[in-house]
């Protein structure tokens, strides 16, 4: 088959349009063919050498796609050769074909077509899995998202909207703040111009920076507050008060999603079902929408990543077979 590689680890122009052997359906796995896959910060990280697949992965590019299912590994039950999906991979997006487990498959929600639905399963699985599960995102709380623009932010603005919360966001224009707020963004903060620490204060923070953003993050917190790092473009390393902490009664948690096991209480199995049973009905109903940028040949891959490095995309940026 066709896909997308990385000569060397390098920029953009390392990515390349070469023929790779094809993926095997293995047992409780199905094989899809791609229609489309969405480029992710993580698919950077890994074009430069600094993110490796997890050991049996595949060493394609790409955290998402949706097709067509075209082949049933032993014991898969709930699918059917023809099956138009979107899923959660741990690698292969980039690919005309790919293996997955059958439990990180999800239904095109209701309104949304096939080339579309390759932008959802990524952010639907991180905001979900991160907001939800693991802060407990309640009605009537204040949400900061950091980087309210990206793929993450967009989504993220509009789960927490639907679920009844205030929803605050940074950003580093006054355009995007404006489109954030489009999508019920209640409070907007140009980091560029603005401190978020003077203007939000906040149960809930997701954060992508990291240790840029350790210190005013707690700051920013309410008592009781939870912060959730999914993302280090910030830095590794920082220096945290826990005086500060421990006042507060706050909590930070560090997660990824990636490198989870497919079954088992912290699986990604299971976070695809919870969005499945949750988050799949507010798709179909409007309350959130995929936020698509472009959509672009596959063959683009490098406009594509220059693109997302540039910081001129709103959502996501989806790649078409």
């Amino acid at each position: 088959m066709r896909a997308i590689t990385i000569r060397e680890p390098g920029g953009p122009d390392v990515l390349e349009w070469a023929e790779v052997p094809d993926p095997v359906a293995g047992p409780g796995e199905v094989l899809l063919d791609v229609a489309a896959t969405a480029v992710n910060r993580a698919d950077l990280l890994q074009r430069q050498g600094h993110y490796p697949p997890p050991r049996g992965a595949s060493e394609v590019l790409g955290l998402e796609c949706s097709g067509t299912v075209v082949a049933l590994g032993e014991g898969v039950t709930g699918w059917n050769v023809g099956d138009q999906v979107c899923a959660l991979l741990s690698g292969g997006g980039y690919g005309a074909k790919v293996a997955v487990p059958a439990a990180q498959l999800l239904p095109l929600p209701d309104g949304v077509d096939l080339v579309t639905a390759a932008s959802l399963p990524e952010v639907a699985c991180t905001v979900w899995s991160n907001v939800v599960m693991v802060a407990r995102l309640a009605e009537g709380e204040t949400f900061l998202v950091h980087g309210g623009a990206g793929g993450i932010g967009t989504h993220a603005i509009q789960v927490a909207k639907a679920l009844g919360a205030k929803v605050a966001v940074t950003a580093g224009s006054d355009e995007r703040l404006q489109r954030c707020r489009e999508l019920g963004a209640d409070i907007t903060v140009n980091y560029k111009t603005q401190d978020f620490v003077a203007e939000v204060e906040a149960d809930v923070i997701l954060d992508n920076m990291g240790a840029a953003y350790l210190g005013r993050n707690v700051d920013a917190l309410n008592p009781d507050g939870r912060i959730v790092v999914i993302g280090m473009q910030g830095g590794v390393k920082g220096e945290l008060n826990l005086g500060k902490l421990l006042s507060k009664r706050a909590s930070i948690t560090g997660t990824g999603l990636r490198f989870r096991p497919v079954d088992g209480p912290h699986g990604k199995g299971r976070i695809v079902a919870e969005v499945r049973d949750r988050l799949w009905p507010l798709i179909a109903s409007g309350e959130v929408k995929p936020v698509v940028d472009r959509v672009l040949p596959v063959r683009d891959a490098a406009e594509a990543h220059r693109a997302l490095e540039s910081g001129s995309v709103f959502g996501k940026v989806v790649l078409k077979f």
